[in-house]
């Protein structure tokens, strides 16, 4: 499905919404199986056991009876700071080689042959970035140079150094993705930069990370005014600002209500509010 009248323009091949698949343990396999009932075609995963079961989105995708082809997958490599001890790598091989063996075994987990999106799960520091980081993006490029994955992508990244992997790559990234918080104007920096880059941003935690702004009395009066449920105001915004949002709720009604956020358009001053919601 195109974005038609938003800001930016997807192609087919990737989708207007994400579902998120973390910290759902052993509900993982029927949340994305429902998820997919509602009409999801597009679903984040991250080979990290500690926060997400990978191979039960597998499992998911294969029982739906969807086609690979009408699926867009997205997962991740996780540095072993933020793992288990449920490692998918040997902890003693160099990053290259755990990159390797990581994007093998989410092969193996989801039970496909190629990822549309593969994703640097964090740099391995807070700020700039370490060798180990340009190994691991040089791995993630042979396995897009291989046509194993067609889009890398960087989640958790601050704007330097979103900047220095821009710099230093020869694939560039086509996706990042962040959590989005209204008090830093839902990531207004790096979003800018992306729209300048050519780069989708992908903006997690909508609803949790702004609990605060959304009891806002000016955001109840969006939702008031508009009619939308409060989470189809936050993803219609998203999504006329550029953004590829990403939902990871559980309740298959709602799975639905928020698919139909693209239905509606909100209106250039509610925009702005949104805009700045934080401070309202």
């Amino acid at each position: 499905m195109l974005w038609e009248g938003r800001q930016i323009t997807m192609t087919p091949m990737i989708p207007t919404f994400l579902y998120g698949t973390a910290w759902k343990e052993d509900d993982t396999e029927r949340c994305v199986r429902l998820a997919i009932e509602a009409g999801f075609r597009g679903i984040d995963t991250a080979n990290q056991r500690r926060h997400y079961f990978e191979a039960a989105v597998g499992a998911a995708v294969k029982a739906s009876g969807v086609s690979r082809e009408q699926l867009f997958l997205q997962t991740k490599f996780t540095y072993i700071d933020s793992q288990d001890h449920r490692l998918p790598y040997d902890p003693n091989a160099d990053v290259a080689m755990q990159v390797r063996q990581s994007f093998a075994s989410s092969l193996e987990h989801l039970q496909v042959d190629a990822i549309d999106s593969y994703v640097l799960h964090g740099p391995s520091r807070r700020h700039g970035l370490s060798q180990d980081d340009l190994d691991v993006w040089r791995a993630m490029e042979e396995l897009h140079d291989a046509q194993k994955t067609r889009f890398l992508g960087v989640s958790n990244v601050a704007l330097d150094q979103l900047e220095l992997l821009c710099a230093e790559a020869r694939v560039q990234p086509r996706f990042v993705q962040n959590r989005c918080f209204a008090r830093t104007m839902w990531d207004r920096d790096v979003r800018r930069f992306c729209r300048a880059r050519g780069i989708v941003y992908q903006g997690f935690s909508l609803l949790t990370a702004n609990v605060a702004e959304l009891r806002t009395r000016a955001f109840r009066e969006i939702v008031e005014r508009t009619g939308m449920t409060p989470a189809q105001v936050v993803f219609c915004f998203a999504q006329q600002v550029g953004m590829l949002p990403l939902t990871g709720t559980t309740d298959p009604s709602h799975m639905r209500e928020d698919l139909a956020a693209e239905r509606f358009e909100l209106s250039a001053d509610d925009l702005r509010l949104m805009e700045t919601i934080a401070q309202a």
